[in-house]
């Protein structure tokens, strides 16, 4: 569906709160929760209920932007309907990253605000490099890039692709020229000499030159993910982040670790408040994009308390670099971007969680006192 009609059964749909997108639609009886999980697919709902308090005084607008699943081949948002006391909401995707954001507006800082909204999320497995997709593969001998995939070859302003990024970056691949080698050197890299600082806020700022520099190599899942990213583009290798919230529970790494990989009860009920996490992904030119999660590694290293070289974290490290499990849904890939409508502070260094202003000033979304949501998922079966 082109984003444009998109857009304008969004604004049809919006004052119903509303959406089931026209794609991926089948007519073929349902498959059983254990067909899905042996063929990678899995559907889950992700309720999301929000109060947002103003600050004590606070008089003005409130405005709230919630991001929203980006469709794609391992993943499709089949359905989202939201309500609430708000005065206007609707989704959009006009920015620069076309991240599908759900904007809603109060007028009255002072009065009480409250929404609710529910997503329907199908996801398939995406492992290329398990499935062998990868085994012949050679890379052209004149490489070019799509216009939209050299866009992720680029400085950020929270990851440049010069100085001490493109040293290290050097170092890493050496005379290396094979695109795929250089971007599992880069991989194997962070995942090997970074770790998980618990003690960083939310899923970390992504400052990737700070973290080279400081040569405290640590922070959450945004801050190892953003460093591989920005090393692979100062290899030449398009590279980026997609944002986004694990759903449950994790199977084929669950024996691995209970926790570190996503978790649920017996019902398949998660309760996901704190469950962002961002991943990777990197461009082959004559193939596409393949996905990585260095920062996952050095979470279960952490979790279960195990060297890098234990053959458990090695089992891991190895699946994810070429694999994505799909107990989890992506957002965008916005980094150092404008939202859409334009909020006040601006750019916002990436979107994984909700944001809201309050007369122009944002609030805190780590913190649940001023701006309260909680996020739960069931899997259906």
């Amino acid at each position: 569906m082109e984003r444009r009609n998109f857009l304008k059964s969004a604004a049809i749909l919006s004052t119903a709160g509303l959406i089931t997108p026209m794609m991926a639609t089948t007519t073929t009886a349902t498959p059983s929760t254990e067909q899905c999980a042996s063929e990678g697919r899995r559907r889950f709902t992700m309720t999301q209920t929000y109060n947002v308090i103003a600050p004590e005084g606070s008089e003005g607008v409130v405005k709230v932007w919630i991001p929203v699943p980006e469709d794609t081949h391992f993943q499709q948002l089949r359905k989202i309907t939201f309500k609430g006391n708000y005065k206007d909401a609707w989704i959009t995707a006009d920015n620069s990253y076309g991240a599908k954001t759900l904007f809603a507006t109060w007028p009255d800082a002072k009065s009480k605000m409250e929404m609710a909204v529910e997503m329907d999320i199908e996801t398939l497995d995406w492992e290329p490099m398990k499935n062998g997709d990868l085994k012949t593969y050679r890379a052209p001998k004149d490489i070019r890039y799509p216009v939209d995939v050299e866009h992720y070859l680029k400085s950020t302003k929270h990851m440049p692709t010069t100085g001490i990024v493109k040293q290290t970056s050097d170092k890493i691949v050496g005379s290396e020229t094979d695109p795929l080698k250089k971007a599992h050197l880069i991989y194997l890299w962070v995942s090997a000499n970074m770790f998980r600082d618990n003690s960083v806020i939310g899923c970390g700022t992504g400052d990737v030159a700070t973290i080279l520099e400081s040569g405290k190599l640590g922070g959450k899942c945004t801050d190892i993910n953003s460093v591989f990213v920005a090393l692979a583009r100062a290899a030449g290798i398009p590279a980026r982040e997609m944002f986004g919230i694990r759903l449950g529970k994790s199977i084929k790494l669950d024996k691995y670790s209970k926790t570190a990989f996503g978790s649920a009860d017996e019902s398949g009920i998660a309760k996901i408040s704190g469950g962002q996490h961002c991943r990777a992904m990197f461009y082959l030119a004559g193939y596409g994009w393949l996905p990585a999660d260095p920062a996952d590694v050095t979470k279960m290293r952490l979790t279960e308390k195990k060297e890098h070289s234990d053959p458990a974290v090695q089992a891991v490290n190895d699946y994810l670099f070429g694999n994505w499990e799909m107990n989890w849904v992506g957002f965008n890939y916005g980094r150092d971007f404008d939202l859409s409508p334009e909020a006040e502070q601006a750019p916002i260094n990436n979107f994984g969680y909700p944001y809201a202003e309050v007369d122009g000033d944002p609030l805190n979304y780590y913190e649940p006192k001023i701006f309260a949501y909680d996020y739960q998922s069931k899997e259906q079966r």
